[in-house]
């Protein structure tokens, strides 16, 4: 790695939009990585809707770092948050407390993918400058920045692993969760994937999918097969599961149509209705490098295992027939054991300015940390559905 990054604090810059670094300079830091969520057009679709913004309490504040040659060395997705929602990494308890006793947690600062719990680079590095450096000068222009709003905080949501202990050995909090992947052995086909399940969860498998597909018309749309009449209907699902889970659905129906517009490629939409009929269910993906990402799903109408069957069991197929190496079905749910998907580790970092809240949750997250590896171990050992596990 050659680009050396001297005086590496005055060459940090702040941006309150994505455009102010531009997509050239953006994805020349990013792109290696083949990850949709922190990609240019992904951020700048979530400014430009109206999603992330001040009034929705994300308001950017994007990192880059200049090299000696004054280009774009680094970057880092980074945001002014007045409360703890979207995030699925939870710290409203830290709030409260914290707030109980006097203090002020928001606004604090959020390194992540807004509405997105997927795994991905946060200290984004161009590939020929040294990976070292670049981290350095984004994780020291993100503290510097936080110290100067007056932030209570700074939190990294879903960063690979090898960052997230990077960052552990410079003295950020370290916590680790898990989610439920399906990881691709390479299987040829989805019986391929069976024959390596047990007689009982095979079986279960086929009965289940044989009643979720009888009757019904299921399509995969991707690239210049989306309509604006499909992201009609999905919107309509998306807000119906959003209203009934959260109370307030993050996304507007702006996103979609600019998701088509300028990443039609990466989405894969599987929709479901009866011959001839309306749509009645849709589960949105996005396609990755080296991961099939499940996002989204709703339904207007109540079909025996209609979920599993789009949301897990045609992800699977669609990794199989792409070479994808993984399925990430997005945040919870033990129920995606049986269906293949087995105990992840996720992680996030934390830096916490005030003593007195940062040594209690020091302690509480190195408790924290050992309970979710043992939990992992526990369901992958009990609960594993491939026979060789068994």
């Amino acid at each position: 790695m050659s680009s050396a990054l001297a005086g590496v604090q005055s060459a940090v810059r702040v941006h309150r939009d994505i455009a102010e670094i531009g997509k050239a300079d953006w994805d020349a830091c990013g792109d290696h990585t083949g990850d949709p969520f922190v990609s240019y057009d992904f951020l700048s679709i979530l400014e430009e809707s109206g999603c992330v913004s001040p009034r929705t309490g994300w308001a950017s504040q994007h990192l880059s770092v200049l090299d000696e040659a004054g280009n774009v060395a680094a970057v880092m997705p980074l945001y002014l948050k007045s409360h703890s929602q979207g995030e699925y990494v939870f710290d409203h308890a830290w709030a409260d407390a914290y707030e109980r006793a006097g203090g002020r947690y928001y606004p604090k600062l959020q390194c992540s993918s807004p509405f997105s719990p997927v795994t991905g680079s946060r200290l984004i590095v161009r590939p020929d400058v040294d990976v070292d450096e670049g981290r350095s000068a984004l994780l020291g222009g993100a503290l510097t920045l936080c110290e100067r709003m007056g932030a209570s905080s700074l939190h990294v949501t879903f960063p690979v692993e090898d960052e997230w202990a990077w960052m552990g050995q410079r003295g950020m909090l370290l916590r680790q969760d898990q989610q439920y992947h399906w990881e691709n052995r390479d299987y040829a086909t989805f019986d391929a994937f069976l024959a390596a399940l047990s007689a009982n969860r095979r079986k279960t498998i086929r009965r289940e999918r044989r009643d979720a597909q009888d009757g019904l018309e299921i399509v995969a749309l991707t690239g210049d097969d989306l309509t604006e009449d499909h992201w009609d209907a999905f919107f309509g699902f998306y807000m119906d599961t959003g209203s009934r889970k959260w109370g307030r659905p993050y996304l507007n129906r702006r996103f979609f149509s600019l998701l088509q517009e300028r990443m039609a490629d990466k989405v894969l939409l599987i929709m479901a209705r009866r011959p001839g009929g309306p749509w009645i269910a849709g589960a949105l993906n996005l396609l990755g490098r080296d991961c099939l990402y499940g996002r989204h799903w709703g339904c207007t109408e109540d079909v025996p295992f209609l979920h599993f069957e789009l949301c897990y069991y045609q992800a699977i197929e669609h990794a199989i027939r792409l070479g994808l190496p993984r399925v990430e079905a997005g945040a919870q749910g033990q129920h995606k054991i049986a269906r293949g998907y087995l105990p992840s580790a996720v992680y996030s970092a934390h830096w916490i300015a005030d003593p007195a809240l940062r040594e209690p949750v020091a302690r509480y997250l190195e408790r924290e940390r050992e309970a979710v590896e043992s939990d992992i171990a526990m369901l992958t050992e009990e609960y594993s559905p491939f026979r060789q596990e068994r």
